[in-house]
């Protein structure tokens, strides 16, 4: 038995070092891959700038915290509705589950390194046997049977299948987890991105309802001069009624563009659409600092949590490789079976009643190498596709990150411009109200004149308020690309604020109308001449 034993062992060592001569992967490469077969993952080179375009600017600086970057605003309405969606958001809830999921996936491939097939077994019958049916008939005609039993069956992981499969389900869990990263610093761009949007929007409307204010009170003024016999043109009075019409018809499109920004942002924080005005109220554009921190291009590839999904995608289906090649090898088993048979229950147990057996076995797909072989091919060409997805990923957070960088510090500039440009409408407005008021009523206005710098205000304070909430929202770009946010999820997320008695109110600001121009005062008394003023 001792002999049959040594031969067994080293027909099985001489088979090993043939097959691993024969296969894909080397004796020495075997070995270095801690015994087995396949390639080892190294992490792919990606490229990386190694500094920002604007670099340079003054208002950009290094940082390294980026976890609360939308504190930066000072908006206790944003920290609240941050808060909110981190708590109920839908999508970051369901990107848990896939945590959970990968996380019992790998528990799945834990449990193959041990014996794959363990199970027990047993079984009663009545059994008749004929007594004529020949020189094996018995003299019991009736008898019981009972049969308990275990069976076994172990596959080795002699090539590092089940070894290479749980580095994979744990490059895959990995990946959910950077995946969940990746939908919550989505989401917290999302919610400040729809927060700004709501603001903009809001001062959008403002300024319209005051230039429709402005415009009503110079159409009245037209009105006036002409039921008093003042010298007046009945053109004028359709053209501020066609410009007051048409100020008056952009209000209804942003106040749809203001309902939909209302519903995304109920959709993020995991509430059906409302009326988000009880919650937030109206209130200014928030107000972002005049420096971003940025550090440096290669700090993307460990913050941006999308990027790191992608490489662990890549690294798992390294694994899958040697998972393929190990096809091209036997599969060396253990199997096993232990169990008891006896005619009577009282015997079922008794040392005569033993039955089993146990001893190595081996599985071999001889005549398959073509498909097992471009299997590896096909894991292999998966894996480069990975690769160069992740690559393209870098490349991607790179141009968003500069795409951000460019709004914010570009938007102030603009700003400055269109604050400038607003001035001076708004002083063009009050040289002609002055002049008015020299003149008095029997000045007529130019209103040729008035129309163009009216036009041209409403257009200008639009232009300025959505410059604003550029700058805003350039930030947010910025830090989203960045990657930064998720390391809330760290500290248990975002703490929540004290709920406000009631929602921000919108600061005093002065109207055009009584710093700008002064209602017209109707004269008692007719001119000399032309015709008599009518009554009103």
């Amino acid at each position: 038995m001792g002999s049959a034993s040594r031969t067994w062992q080293t027909a099985l060592a001489a088979a090993v070092v043939l097959l691993a001569c024969c296969g894909c992967t080397g004796p020495i490469q075997y070995f270095r891959n801690g015994f087995k077969v396949g390639p080892n993952y190294c992490p792919p080179a990606a490229p990386v700038a190694e500094h920002w375009i604007d670099a340079a600017d003054i208002r950009s600086r290094p940082g390294e915290d980026l976890s609360r970057w939308w504190t930066v605003f000072n908006d206790a309405t944003l920290n609240r509705l941050v808060a909110m969606a981190y708590g109920q958001n839908l999508s970051l809830r369901e990107a848990g589950f896939r945590v959970l999921e990968a996380r019992a996936q790998r528990a799945i491939a834990v449990g193959e390194l041990f014996p794959q097939q363990q199970d027990a077994s047993g079984s009663y019958s009545r059994e008749a046997r004929s007594k004529n049916a020949g020189p094996f008939s018995t003299s019991r005609q009736f008898f019981d049977q009972w049969n308990l039993g275990f069976n076994l069956a172990w596959e080795l992981d002699f090539w590092g299948r089940f070894r290479r499969a749980v580095a994979a389900a744990d490059a895959q869990l990995d990946a959910s987890v950077e995946d969940y990263d990746a939908v919550l610093v989505t989401l917290l761009g999302d919610v400040a991105a729809n927060y700004v949007q709501i603001r903009t929007l809001q001062e959008r409307i403002r300024w319209l309802r005051q230039n429709v204010a402005l415009q009503q009170w110079v159409k009245d003024g037209v009105e006036r001069r002409l039921r008093g016999g003042f010298r007046a043109n009945i053109l004028d009075l359709q053209q501020a009624e066609s410009l007051l019409q048409q100020t008056e018809s952009e209000i209804p499109e942003l106040e749809i563009q203001l309902r939909l920004a209302s519903n995304r942002l109920c959709v993020l924080m995991g509430m059906p659409p409302a009326d988000l005005a009880k919650l937030i109220g109206e209130d200014r554009i928030p107000t972002a600092p005049a420096e971003v921190v940025i550090g440096i291009p290669a700090e993307l590839l460990r913050r941006r949590p999308d990027v790191r999904r992608a490489e662990r995608l890549a690294a798992a289906q390294a694994e899958e490789i040697g998972i393929a090649e190990a096809d091209l090898y036997p599969a060396i088993s253990i199997n096993g079976t232990l169990g008891y048979q006896a005619r009577n229950f009282s015997e079922l147990f008794a040392r005569s009643s033993l039955d089993g057996n146990i001893g190595p076995s081996f599985q071999w797909n001889l005549l398959n190498y073509g498909r097992i072989v471009n299997n590896v091919r096909l894991q292999d060409a998966r894996f480069q596709e990975l690769v160069t997805a992740y690559q393209n990923t870098v490349l991607a957070a790179n141009a968003e990150a500069e795409n951000g960088i460019v709004t914010f510090l570009r938007a102030q500039m603009r700003e400055e411009h269109l604050d400038q440009s607003v001035r001076a409408a708004k002083e063009a407005l009050k040289t002609m109200k002055l002049q008015r008021d020299v003149g008095g009523m029997a000045v007529a206005l130019d209103f040729t004149r008035y129309a163009l710098i009216a036009q041209n205000l409403v257009q200008q304070q639009d232009s300025w308020a959505q410059s604003r909430g550029e700058i805003a929202q350039g930030l947010i770009q910025v830090y989203r690309a960045l990657g930064g946010g998720w390391e809330v999820r760290l500290e248990g997320g975002p703490p929540m604020p004290a709920e406000p008695p009631s929602p921000p109110a919108l600061p005093e600001e002065p109207s055009l109308l009584p710093g700008l121009v002064q209602p017209l005062k109707e004269r008692t008394v007719p001119p000399k001449s032309g015709p008599a003023a009518p009554k009103p």
